[in-house]
């Protein structure tokens, strides 16, 4: 038994839905068929905009513990274990559903698109023909506006074992984004404790994609701090600099001598507070940093993370260009956590592998454009271990 999949909380039954597992040896068990749900199942039966929110759980045979809801293709919780075998909870999230309709905080865990990271002025141009966006972060578009897939209720394609596919088809000019674009996101969890996530998409109608998970990371677990004094590698020479609103200004700016270097381990919070203007526009970190294309395999290298207490590891491997560090500079306690806390200032880091922000605008930058006959694919892969 490679995993175990449940599909938890319909109409306020807490019914457990074990799909059919395949055993090479069925005269062997794995610490799956003992294995505890870690979250309380019942507060995510219920409905959102009139429309059915499920919890999803998977599980490895280490006792590692993924949820996801529908209500965005969430990633809720992650347990996995530190350097004591604890299961210690390492992705920031809500203990109910409906505290993710939340206009103020909408993106914990959730895919965003169809275009992730920022558009300037929430404009931009194809074939000459221009469009205009929702605008919903100063006066840019921010991870598709205002109603990105985020809000979206996306339907349970397929599941198995080890795996479940969501899909959501986000309407022609929604937002302002051309084209129907047919969306599918698959969360796949192995016996090594890695978590893949693989993004496929179409449209009907020349467009801009670039898609991407928003789950909160703190790998000492959820309420237990600051993030500033975990250990952080990004496999990144080059940095894209921003103006004043966090639009890139088109450069690729080499990391070396500036606070951006984390090209060896060294503690987010080391250099966070330098007098330097572009940590003074983004009140830290929230940067995409340009990926070497490192190979590990069929991977390029993105980040490397050790959370201090816990020993925790985290690699993130990629096929994407880039990575955006955020370092939770605009947590401000506006939500609660699962486990009773608030989101204070810093206390989880986003970690988003993919395309640069503002890349339709931007024509050196690698492309996010799509048209009809094509197929847009990527994936990322998140590798828990411990030191």
């Amino acid at each position: 038994m490679k995993g175990k999949l449940m599909l938890l909380g319909i109409a306020g039954i807490l019914s457990y839905c074990c799909l059919s597992c395949q055993q090479t040896n069925s005269s062997k068990t794995t610490p799956n068929d003992s294995v505890a749900a870690l979250m309380d199942t019942s507060s995510f039966s219920t409905t959102i905009d009139t429309k059915k929110v499920y919890l999803y759980e998977l599980t490895n045979k280490n006792g590692v513990q993924a949820y996801f809801t529908n209500y965005g293709a969430r990633l809720v919780g992650l347990w996995v274990p530190d350097n004591k075998g604890k299961l210690c909870d390492v992705v920031l999230g809500f203990a109910k559903a409906s505290d993710y309709n939340n206009p103020k905080e909408p993106f914990f865990g959730t895919i965003v698109g169809p275009f992730g990271n920022r558009i300037a002025k929430g404009k931009f141009k194809l074939d000459d023909k221009s469009y205009t966006l929702a605008v919903n972060n100063g006066p840019n578009t921010l991870h598709g506006g205002f109603k990105g897939v985020h809000f979206a209720h996306w339907v349970l394609k397929k599941a198995d074992q080890s795996s479940l596919t969501f899909t959501y088809t986000l309407p022609d000019g929604q937002e302002g984004f051309p084209g129907n674009i047919q969306m599918e996101v698959t969360y796949s969890l192995n016996d090594n404790n890695e978590l893949m996530i693989a993004y496929r998409a179409e449209t009907d109608k020349k467009t801009v994609i670039n898609l991407t998970n928003h789950a909160y990371f703190n790998l000492n677990g959820e309420g237990s701090g600051t993030i500033l004094d975990h250990q952080l590698q990004l496999f990144a020479n080059q940095y894209t600099p921003v103006d004043s609103t966090l639009i890139p200004t088109g450069q690729l700016i080499a990391v070396k001598g500036t606070p951006f270097d984390f090209t060896a381990p060294k503690a987010i919070g080391k250099d966070i507070n330098t007098n330097d203007q572009q940590l003074s526009y983004g009140k830290g970190y929230d940067h995409n940093f340009v990926l070497n294309k490192d190979k590990e395999g069929e991977w390029y290298k993105a980040a490397h993370v050790v959370g201090d207490k816990s020993g925790i590891v985290m690699d993130i491997l990629t096929n994407e260009p880039g990575i955006q560090f955020y370092s939770g500079n605009f947590m401000n306690e506006q939500v609660q956590l699962k486990n009773g806390k608030k989101d204070s200032f810093r206390t989880a880091f986003c970690l988003e592998p993919q395309h640069f922000p503002d890349a339709p605008n931007q024509p050196n930058f690698p492309t996010t454009v799509v048209s009809p006959g094509q197929v847009y694919q990527t994936k990322s892969l998140y590798r828990f271990s411990v030191k």
